[in-house]
């Protein structure tokens, strides 16, 4: 018999519709839809689905029948599914996992008590692991492992002629925009003004004015001079390049990289951390001799990268049919030049390495082209609020280095060996909205497991903010110590927690929730056998590890260097 379950998730009621079948002797309960967020709403489309179920008719009819209950049960089961695994809620809302990451310890308003502040984030406990682990994979990605690139981090505050100089103080602005409509308040960029509606109603906006997104600042007591809390980090590797490349004895080519704040006084912050006032970008500044136009680094693995691509001509023609495309493709097209496609190419990988598959590459178009830029592409990913850009990669040429140098009344120039002269670089940057990439992932591994009843949040085991959580099957001494030993252990290496509260399968259930990879289980055999269990987040599989092998094994299971079944022996 069918029946209505209630189940609240982070703090919110979902209801569905549930069966109990006895199968090989046992009773099983099997989730059949999902019935929606109320209970009236509930009702109703469960005596719907019921009344295709039981309808009494001929043979050809009860085929007709069941076809059409498929149907309407994969049709609720769309409303919550990702990646098409049925039992997921993917269709969420922005609010949902705001909620969530409060209620988790990942993410709060900054001054909540006071009733919060627009565009301002708090990262918690477990967000606060999450960001770092992720910022660690960039730098370890794009710094470390790469031998012509060097790491700085600027001051918030530079002096107030750089932002002259980048043009910041003259055009870093939009137009706030109003609509009489439905009352929305947001911006638009200036190319838009009277080309682009509401985006809730399509009505016709109200310009409102044009607003500096610079935050001002005064510096000093007495005589004060204003300042900016910087925009982006660009510019401080621009400013240091010289000085950068004297000291630590670099040739061109070579990037400069640095991950840091950056401050931005948005009009209408909004869809949770995506636009916010404050805000972290990693990116750097790959400097090449103008006459450099071969990229000795390109090569297979980089031609042949692919990608969902949206280029500048499908835009023009009104859609946004996206092409299975190559990077080669991009190079026969001429869309860009090679160093271009190298680091693109490197990003696409990088976000792959992360699990964010869905990306796709939007190039944008000469009028949208800033002024400086010849090429330059979005890395968009679909939020529950849109395809939103996630990073992007610009070939920026001489400009800022041209710019810096006028201002300054500083040559700009360094001697460059191969060529052996001097010359002022072009620049590529790539660059990433730390908190946007660190919203896509929650987006993507938050789902809902219609067996277990619960989230399972499903972050990639080398950026989980906890690797493993490690209990006592039961409370005892005996396993308790145990427990230490391999707490102790294990946390010089990893990030490990220690859990002996409720049940074993409750415990399961709340390190599932906030995308604890791995569950290692001390029991009876653990005294005698000198082994432990582990868990597998995901697919909830098992298997025995001896403890003397335990720290071996999960920093190959963390990197993904051996799969789970065989790194130790199946107990499923």
């Amino acid at each position: 018999m069918a029946f209505i379950v209630k189940k609240n998730i982070s703090g919110k009621d979902y209801y569905y519709l549930n069966e109990n079948k006895r199968i090989d002797g046992k009773v099983k309960t099997k989730s059949l839809a999902y019935l929606g967020k109320t209970k009236k709403e509930a009702e109703k489309k469960a005596k719907e689905i019921m009344r295709t179920m039981n309808k009494p008719s001929e043979n050809e009819n009860k085929k007709e029948s069941k076809t059409e209950t498929k149907k309407a049960i994969a049709h609720t089961h769309r409303e919550i599914s990702i990646d098409g695994k049925q039992g997921s809620i993917n269709k969420i809302t922005i609010e949902e996992i705001a909620n969530f990451c409060k209620s988790k310890g990942f993410i709060f308003r900054s001054s909540d008590i006071y009733g919060g502040f627009a565009g301002f984030w708090d990262f918690g406990p477990l967000g606060v692991e999450l960001v770092n682990n992720l910022k660690k994979e960039w730098w370890k990605f794009f710094v470390h492992e790469k031998e012509n690139v060097v790491g700085m981090e600027a001051s918030v505050i530079s002096h107030p002629r750089a932002w002259i100089a980048s043009g910041h103080v003259a055009n870093f602005s939009d137009v706030a925009v109003y609509c009489p409509r439905c009352k929305l308040s947001t911006k638009i960029d200036k190319s838009e003004v009277g080309k682009v509606k509401c985006e809730k109603c399509a009505g016709d906006y109200e310009v409102k004015g044009e607003f500096n997104l610079m935050f001002k600042t005064k510096v000093g007591a007495i005589d004060t001079v204003d300042a900016y809390l910087r925009g982006e980090t660009a510019q401080g590797m621009f400013m240091d390049f010289k000085l950068i490349q004297q000291t630590s004895r670099m040739q061109l080519p070579f990037g400069i990289a640095q991950i840091g704040r950056c401050f931005r006084n948005e009009i209408a912050p909004r869809d949770f951390l995506f636009r916010s006032r404050e805000f972290h970008i990693g990116e750097f500044e790959f400097f090449i001799n103008p006459e450099e136009k071969k990229c000795e680094l390109l090569d297979d693995k980089h031609l042949s990268t692919e990608f969902n691509f949206l280029d500048e001509e499908t835009q023009k023609s009104g859609k946004d049919t996206l092409k299975k495309t190559a990077i080669k493709d991009l190079l026969k097209k001429g869309k860009l030049d090679e160093w271009h496609a190298y680091w693109l190419a490197e990003q696409i990988i990088w976000f792959k390495k992360l699990g964010l598959n869905e990306i796709k590459i939007r190039e944008h178009t000469k009028e949208e082209l800033s002024h400086y830029s010849s090429a330059t592409f979005d890395i968009d990913y679909e939020y529950p609020f849109g395809s939103k850009e996630v990073a992007g990669n610009a070939n920026r040429g001489q400009y800022d280095l041209t710019q810096h140098q006028k201002e300054s009344k500083q040559n700009m120039e360094i001697f460059d060996e191969k060529y052996k002269k001097k010359v002022i670089p072009r620049v590529i940057e790539p660059t990433f909205g730390i908190e946007r990439i660190f919203l896509a992932i929650l987006t993507k591994a938050y789902t809902y497991d219609s067996e277990r009843q619960n989230i399972v949040l499903k972050i990639p085991a080398f950026l989980s903010p906890i690797k493993a959580a490690i209990f006592p099957i039961v409370k005892r001494n005996d396993f308790e110590k145990i427990c230490l030993d391999v707490l102790n252990d294990l946390k010089k290496n990893f990030h490990v927690v220690y859990d002996e509260s409720g049940s074993i399968g409750r415990r399961y259930a709340r390190n599932d929730e906030i995308g604890t990879p791995y569950c290692i289980t001390v029991d009876d055999k653990s005294l005698t056998n000198k082994d432990v269990t582990i868990r597998d987040r995901d697919t909830k599989k098992q298997i025995r590890v001896k403890i003397s092998e335990l720290k071996k094994i999960m920093d190959e299971l963390i990197n993904g260097e051996i799969e789970f079944e065989s790194a130790g022996k199946s107990i499923n």
